[in-house]
């Protein structure tokens, strides 16, 4: 990643991305823990206990609020353009 920081998301405290890391992937700050990968471990019936647990971490529930805020952001928008 050279030197640059990744750069925050939006206005979000613990979600960041960078093109340098996980390929791009919004992130957890302080990790290489995608979004994504949060979300599959949350639908997999996984508490912040577990997932904290499981990657010796220490995720708060605002980390976990703003992974779901973020994923819910990005997926408001329509998947395929409008047929006309």
């Amino acid at each position: 990643m050279g030197n640059e920081e990744p750069q925050t998301y939006k206005s979000y405290s613990y979600i960041v991305s960078h093109p340098d890391l996980l390929g791009g992937k919004l992130t957890i700050k302080g990790t290489r823990i995608s979004v994504s990968h949060i979300l599959e471990c949350l639908a997999a019936g996984m508490t912040v206990a577990d997932i904290n647990e499981s990657f010796e971490t220490n995720f708060t529930q605002d980390v976990i609020n703003e992974v779901l805020k973020a994923a819910s952001e990005v997926t408001a928008e329509p998947a395929i353009a409008a047929v006309g």
